[in-house]
């Protein structure tokens, strides 16, 4: 996973929102660490103001698979690269296409890896200020419809 350019590793999902939102583009994303799941990564993508989180996983026989829209045939992959190649792709099971990569490399060369494309004031980086008890745990499916509706 190391050799991962979007792979951030343990960051937390506070962070890792934090870093989608500076970048601000509908469809950049990443992969973390899970927080919750010890050996499970998160690849989140950043749509209309919101970021979306799906599990990665590896099974026993080594290939990687991603928890999409329920409804949607789950697909693995060999190799993780090609899951994020595929998933560049509309139609999923995911918010939007995985567009513009936020690279951990870009991060530590730079000071903060993103581009500036919201300012420090920008109402999305304002809304990741909240306090967590004010955001809610999770999409309920009628949000999730309607972000791919």
């Amino acid at each position: 996973m190391e050799d991962l350019t979007v792979y951030h590793g343990p960051i937390g999902k506070e962070e890792g929102e934090r870093r989608l939102g500076q970048d601000g583009r509908d469809g950049c994303y990443l992969v973390r660490d899970s927080d919750s799941v010890p050996g499970v990564f998160c690849l989140c993508v950043l749509c209309k103001g919101f970021v979306y989180t799906y599990r990665l996983h590896k099974d026993e026989a080594g290939s990687w698979a991603a928890e999409t829209t329920p409804g949607v045939p789950k697909r693995y992959f060999r190799h993780i690269k090609n899951l994020i190649a595929a998933f560049q792709k509309r139609g999923q099971g995911i918010a939007m296409p995985l567009l513009y990569p936020v690279t951990a490399q870009s991060r530590a060369r730079t000071g903060n890896g993103l581009s500036p494309t919201l300012p420090n004031n920008s109402p999305y980086l304002q809304h990741l200020a909240k306090p967590v008890a004010q955001e809610p745990k999770s999409r309920s499916k009628k949000e999730v419809a309607q972000a791919f509706g």
